[in-house]
Protein backbone atom coordinates (compact mmCIF):
# COMPACT_ATOMS: atom_id res chain seq x y z
CA UNK A 1 0.00 0.00 0.00
CA UNK A 2 0.98 3.80 -0.98
CA UNK A 3 2.39 5.76 2.00
CA UNK A 4 2.55 9.52 1.10
CA UNK A 5 2.59 12.76 3.10
CA UNK A 6 -0.33 15.21 1.97
CA UNK A 7 -1.54 18.88 2.17
CA UNK A 8 -4.50 19.89 2.88
CA UNK A 9 -5.86 23.16 1.13
CA UNK A 10 -7.89 25.07 3.32
CA UNK A 11 -9.27 27.97 1.57
CA UNK A 12 -7.76 31.63 3.07
CA UNK A 13 -11.10 32.54 3.79
CA UNK A 14 -12.34 29.71 6.08
CA UNK A 15 -10.35 28.62 9.51
CA UNK A 16 -11.19 25.14 8.75
CA UNK A 17 -12.80 22.94 5.90
CA UNK A 18 -15.56 20.36 6.20
CA UNK A 19 -16.44 18.03 2.78
CA UNK A 20 -18.32 15.25 2.28
CA UNK A 21 -16.13 13.02 -0.27
CA UNK A 22 -15.99 9.31 -1.76
CA UNK A 23 -13.75 6.72 -0.16
CA UNK A 24 -11.73 4.41 -2.11
CA UNK A 25 -10.64 0.64 -2.22
CA UNK A 26 -7.41 1.82 -3.44
CA UNK A 27 -6.87 4.19 -0.70
CA UNK A 28 -2.83 5.16 0.46
CA UNK A 29 -1.34 5.59 3.64
CA UNK A 30 -0.65 9.23 4.47
CA UNK A 31 -0.37 12.02 6.81
CA UNK A 32 -0.62 15.56 7.36
CA UNK A 33 -0.47 18.37 9.57
CA UNK A 34 -4.01 19.26 10.38
CA UNK A 35 -6.66 17.92 12.68
CA UNK A 36 -8.84 15.43 11.08
CA UNK A 37 -12.46 14.47 12.32
CA UNK A 38 -13.88 11.56 9.93
CA UNK A 39 -17.56 10.08 9.97
CA UNK A 40 -18.36 7.40 7.72
CA UNK A 41 -21.71 8.04 6.10
CA UNK A 42 -21.41 5.24 3.76
CA UNK A 43 -19.07 1.57 3.49
CA UNK A 44 -17.49 -0.94 5.09
CA UNK A 45 -13.64 -1.58 5.09
CA UNK A 46 -10.24 -1.79 6.84
CA UNK A 47 -8.89 1.26 8.91
CA UNK A 48 -5.32 2.27 9.69
CA UNK A 49 -4.21 4.55 12.48
CA UNK A 50 -0.68 4.71 13.24
CA UNK A 51 -0.05 1.02 14.20
CA UNK A 52 -3.50 -0.09 14.56
CA UNK A 53 -5.35 -1.56 12.10
CA UNK A 54 -9.23 -2.28 12.28
CA UNK A 55 -12.38 -2.70 10.97
CA UNK A 56 -14.80 0.38 9.84
CA UNK A 57 -18.53 0.43 9.18
CA UNK A 58 -21.20 3.23 8.28
CA UNK A 59 -21.61 5.99 11.79
CA UNK A 60 -17.26 5.47 12.34
CA UNK A 61 -16.46 8.30 13.92
CA UNK A 62 -12.67 9.18 14.46
CA UNK A 63 -10.87 12.16 15.76
CA UNK A 64 -7.05 12.22 14.64
CA UNK A 65 -4.61 14.58 15.84
CA UNK A 66 -1.67 16.35 13.37
CA UNK A 67 0.26 13.94 11.06
CA UNK A 68 -0.93 10.68 12.41
CA UNK A 69 -0.92 7.99 9.45
CA UNK A 70 -3.91 6.74 8.62
CA UNK A 71 -6.06 5.21 5.92
CA UNK A 72 -9.49 4.09 5.00
CA UNK A 73 -9.87 1.62 2.79
CA UNK A 74 -13.20 0.26 1.49
CA UNK A 75 -13.69 -3.50 1.56
CA UNK A 76 -17.16 -3.32 0.93
CA UNK A 77 -20.30 -0.88 -0.27
CA UNK A 78 -23.56 -0.99 1.46
CA UNK A 79 -26.51 -1.63 -1.20
CA UNK A 80 -24.69 -0.62 -3.80
CA UNK A 81 -24.37 2.82 -2.36
CA UNK A 82 -21.25 4.90 -3.02
CA UNK A 83 -19.03 4.71 -0.11
CA UNK A 84 -18.55 8.37 1.11
CA UNK A 85 -17.23 9.96 4.25
CA UNK A 86 -17.30 13.50 5.94
CA UNK A 87 -14.28 14.83 6.28
CA UNK A 88 -13.42 18.32 8.57
CA UNK A 89 -9.84 19.29 8.86
CA UNK A 90 -8.78 21.90 11.11
CA UNK A 91 -5.49 24.07 12.21
CA UNK A 92 -3.33 22.54 13.85
CA UNK A 93 -2.81 25.56 15.72
CA UNK A 94 -6.33 25.57 16.97
CA UNK A 95 -6.18 25.12 20.67
CA UNK A 96 -3.31 28.20 20.58
CA UNK A 97 -5.68 30.89 19.09
CA UNK A 98 -7.14 33.42 22.12
CA UNK A 99 -10.15 32.33 21.07
CA UNK A 100 -9.74 28.62 22.76
CA UNK A 101 -8.53 29.90 25.58
CA UNK A 102 -11.65 30.55 26.65
CA UNK A 103 -12.54 28.81 30.21
CA UNK A 104 -15.80 27.20 28.15
CA UNK A 105 -13.66 26.03 25.54
CA UNK A 106 -11.18 23.75 27.96
CA UNK A 107 -13.02 20.49 27.46
CA UNK A 108 -12.40 20.97 23.99
CA UNK A 109 -8.60 21.64 24.23
CA UNK A 110 -8.05 18.39 26.69
CA UNK A 111 -9.69 16.16 23.74
CA UNK A 112 -7.89 17.98 21.22
CA UNK A 113 -4.44 17.12 23.05
CA UNK A 114 -5.83 13.49 23.95
CA UNK A 115 -6.55 12.98 19.73
CA UNK A 116 -2.87 12.61 18.89
CA UNK A 117 -3.19 8.65 19.22
CA UNK A 118 -6.34 8.70 17.49
CA UNK A 119 -9.75 8.66 18.79
CA UNK A 120 -12.86 6.59 18.20
CA UNK A 121 -16.18 7.44 19.25
CA UNK A 122 -18.85 5.28 20.43
CA UNK A 123 -21.94 5.94 20.61
CA UNK A 124 -25.55 3.73 20.79
CA UNK A 125 -27.05 6.81 18.76
CA UNK A 126 -24.81 8.75 16.61
CA UNK A 127 -28.36 10.73 14.86
CA UNK A 128 -27.50 14.20 16.77
CA UNK A 129 -23.61 14.17 15.26
CA UNK A 130 -24.44 12.61 11.69
CA UNK A 131 -26.97 15.88 11.53
CA UNK A 132 -24.52 18.39 12.75
CA UNK A 133 -21.76 16.85 10.24
CA UNK A 134 -24.24 16.82 7.48
CA UNK A 135 -25.32 20.71 8.09
CA UNK A 136 -21.67 21.62 8.77
CA UNK A 137 -20.79 20.57 5.02
CA UNK A 138 -23.42 22.16 3.71
CA UNK A 139 -23.01 25.58 5.49
CA UNK A 140 -21.41 29.02 4.72
CA UNK A 141 -20.26 31.84 7.15
CA UNK A 142 -21.06 32.29 9.95
CA UNK A 143 -22.92 29.42 10.62
CA UNK A 144 -20.31 27.46 9.39
CA UNK A 145 -17.88 28.06 12.01
CA UNK A 146 -20.78 27.77 15.01
CA UNK A 147 -21.50 24.49 13.08
CA UNK A 148 -17.81 23.36 14.45
CA UNK A 149 -18.54 24.27 17.97
CA UNK A 150 -21.68 22.23 17.71
CA UNK A 151 -19.38 19.70 16.57
CA UNK A 152 -16.68 19.99 19.15
CA UNK A 153 -19.88 20.23 21.99
CA UNK A 154 -21.37 16.99 20.70
CA UNK A 155 -17.73 15.41 20.64
CA UNK A 156 -17.38 15.87 24.34
CA UNK A 157 -20.42 14.20 25.49
CA UNK A 158 -19.52 11.06 24.06
CA UNK A 159 -17.71 9.45 26.73
CA UNK A 160 -17.08 5.87 25.35
CA UNK A 161 -13.85 6.37 23.40
CA UNK A 162 -11.10 4.14 22.50
CA UNK A 163 -7.53 5.29 21.98
CA UNK A 164 -6.39 4.10 18.49
CA UNK A 165 -2.49 4.00 18.23
CA UNK A 166 -0.01 3.76 20.62
CA UNK A 167 1.71 6.41 21.96
CA UNK A 168 4.30 8.26 19.03
CA UNK A 169 6.92 10.86 20.19
CA UNK A 170 5.25 14.14 18.92
CA UNK A 171 8.80 15.76 18.69
CA UNK A 172 9.49 13.65 15.68
CA UNK A 173 5.83 14.34 13.95
CA UNK A 174 6.41 17.83 13.34
CA UNK A 175 10.06 17.22 12.22
CA UNK A 176 11.89 17.31 8.66
CA UNK A 177 11.70 13.54 9.34
CA UNK A 178 8.43 12.10 8.87
CA UNK A 179 8.44 11.24 5.42
CA UNK A 180 11.77 8.98 6.23
CA UNK A 181 9.22 7.45 8.77
CA UNK A 182 6.53 6.98 6.50
CA UNK A 183 8.41 5.24 4.47
CA UNK A 184 9.63 2.77 6.97
CA UNK A 185 5.65 2.47 8.00
CA UNK A 186 4.98 1.68 4.41
CA UNK A 187 7.85 -1.36 4.49
CA UNK A 188 6.29 -2.52 7.58
CA UNK A 189 2.29 -2.52 6.09
CA UNK A 190 3.15 -4.04 3.08
CA UNK A 191 5.92 -6.97 4.13
CA UNK A 192 4.06 -7.87 8.12
CA UNK A 193 2.87 -11.36 6.72
CA UNK A 194 5.52 -11.96 4.94
CA UNK A 195 8.02 -11.43 7.46
CA UNK A 196 9.83 -7.95 8.51
CA UNK A 197 13.23 -7.61 8.20
CA UNK A 198 15.45 -5.55 10.11
CA UNK A 199 18.09 -5.06 7.63
CA UNK A 200 15.21 -4.78 4.67
CA UNK A 201 14.04 -1.61 6.97
CA UNK A 202 17.17 0.10 7.27
CA UNK A 203 18.14 -0.51 3.60
CA UNK A 204 14.57 1.73 2.99
CA UNK A 205 16.18 4.63 4.68
CA UNK A 206 20.22 3.55 2.94
CA UNK A 207 21.02 3.07 7.22
CA UNK A 208 23.17 1.06 8.88
CA UNK A 209 20.86 -1.45 11.27
CA UNK A 210 22.14 0.22 14.39
CA UNK A 211 22.27 3.87 13.08
CA UNK A 212 18.40 3.01 11.68
CA UNK A 213 17.33 1.85 15.05
CA UNK A 214 18.78 4.91 17.24
CA UNK A 215 16.65 7.19 14.35
CA UNK A 216 13.33 5.05 14.41
CA UNK A 217 13.52 5.01 18.42
CA UNK A 218 14.64 8.66 18.86
CA UNK A 219 11.50 9.62 16.23
CA UNK A 220 8.80 7.47 17.20
CA UNK A 221 9.79 6.77 20.72
CA UNK A 222 9.46 2.85 19.99
CA UNK A 223 12.00 0.40 19.12
CA UNK A 224 11.67 -0.72 15.73
CA UNK A 225 10.79 -4.73 17.03
CA UNK A 226 8.27 -2.62 19.07
CA UNK A 227 6.55 -1.07 16.61
CA UNK A 228 6.27 -4.04 14.80
CA UNK A 229 5.04 -6.02 16.99
CA UNK A 230 2.40 -3.99 17.89
CA UNK A 231 1.24 -4.00 14.29
CA UNK A 232 1.17 -7.76 14.03
CA UNK A 233 -1.31 -7.25 17.07
CA UNK A 234 -3.37 -4.94 15.60
CA UNK A 235 -3.96 -7.39 12.30
CA UNK A 236 -4.69 -10.16 15.00
CA UNK A 237 -7.44 -8.26 17.05
CA UNK A 238 -9.32 -7.83 13.61
CA UNK A 239 -9.12 -11.32 12.42
CA UNK A 240 -10.18 -12.44 16.23
CA UNK A 241 -13.07 -9.88 15.97
CA UNK A 242 -14.47 -10.41 12.05
CA UNK A 243 -13.89 -13.93 11.45
CA UNK A 244 -13.91 -17.24 12.60
CA UNK A 245 -10.40 -18.82 12.01
CA UNK A 246 -8.57 -20.44 14.32
CA UNK A 247 -6.29 -18.61 16.58
CA UNK A 248 -3.30 -20.44 15.43
CA UNK A 249 -4.05 -19.54 11.93
CA UNK A 250 -4.32 -15.83 13.02
CA UNK A 251 -0.94 -16.29 14.85
CA UNK A 252 0.47 -17.39 11.45
CA UNK A 253 -1.01 -14.68 9.13
CA UNK A 254 -0.29 -11.38 11.64
CA UNK A 255 3.32 -12.30 11.13
CA UNK A 256 4.28 -14.82 14.38
CA UNK A 257 5.59 -18.10 13.42
CA UNK A 258 5.26 -19.29 17.29
CA UNK A 259 1.81 -19.42 19.27
CA UNK A 260 3.23 -19.11 22.52
CA UNK A 261 4.88 -15.59 21.66
CA UNK A 262 1.62 -14.54 20.08
CA UNK A 263 -0.04 -15.14 23.10
CA UNK A 264 2.22 -13.31 25.21
CA UNK A 265 2.56 -10.03 23.29
CA UNK A 266 -1.02 -9.97 22.62
CA UNK A 267 -2.06 -10.47 26.09
CA UNK A 268 0.71 -7.95 26.77
CA UNK A 269 -0.80 -5.16 24.19
CA UNK A 270 -4.61 -6.06 24.59
CA UNK A 271 -4.90 -7.09 28.29
CA UNK A 272 -6.73 -10.48 27.52
CA UNK A 273 -5.52 -13.89 25.88
CA UNK A 274 -6.52 -13.83 22.16
CA UNK A 275 -9.30 -16.07 23.02
CA UNK A 276 -10.74 -13.90 25.89
CA UNK A 277 -10.50 -11.07 23.02
CA UNK A 278 -12.59 -12.60 21.02
CA UNK A 279 -15.54 -13.73 23.38
CA UNK A 280 -16.37 -9.56 23.35
CA UNK A 281 -17.46 -9.88 20.05
CA UNK A 282 -19.35 -13.45 20.20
Amino acid sequence: MEFVVEKIYVPSNHSFISRKLPLSSNARIHSHKNFELNYITSGAGRRIVGDNISGFEKGDLVLLGPELPHCWEVLDSENGEEPTCIVTHFSENIIDSDFFKMPELQRVVALLKDAHNGIRFKSEDDSEIRQILTELSESRGLEYYIGLLKVFNSLIKITERITLSNPMNQSSVFSKNIEQINKVYEYVFQNIQEGVKLEEASAVLHMAPSSFCRFFKKKTGLTFMEYVKNVRVGIAAKLLAETDKQITQICFESGYNNLANFNHYFKANMGKTPSDYRKNFR
